[in-house]
């Protein structure tokens, strides 16, 4: 009659559990990274909207002079604010500007976030 210690059966578990710590470890930074990735979205996201809020303020309050003043500057409001000015015009005293910031998530992928504001006066 053989005597079994358990030493074969040890001897053939040895690193399972390493690989599944390294399996679990790995989940845990592709969820990090999938998060900051929206995260850096939603950032590009508010700052498009600050930039082209902050234009179409500015266009609004140089409506009077006209379109190239208007949209001159809200452009230097957006660029100011970290974006591009894709488009500008006065619908009567209103301006309507947008603009678009860019972002890359992860390495290798750009994206931009754009966001389109009115600003005019009061009315009612």
């Amino acid at each position: 009659m053989a005597v079994s210690n358990g030493a074969g059966r040890r001897a053939a578990d040895r690193g399972g559990a390493t690989v599944l710590l390294l399996a679990v470890g790995l989940v845990f930074v592709l969820v990090g990274l999938f998060g900051a990735a929206l995260g850096s979205a939603r950032v590009a996201r508010q700052q498009a909207r600050n930039a082209a809020d902050f234009g179409a303020l500015a266009g609004a309050g140089r409506a009077l002079e006209g379109d190239g003043a208007a949209c001159g500057r809200a452009d230097e409001l957006v660029r100011a604010n970290g974006g591009r000015l894709v488009a500008c015009r006065l619908d009567g005293l209103d301006a309507v500007v947008t603009a678009e910031v860019g972002v890359s998530p992860l390495p290798g992928l750009v994206r931009t976030a754009t966001v389109t504001s009115r600003a005019g006066p009061v009315r009612g």
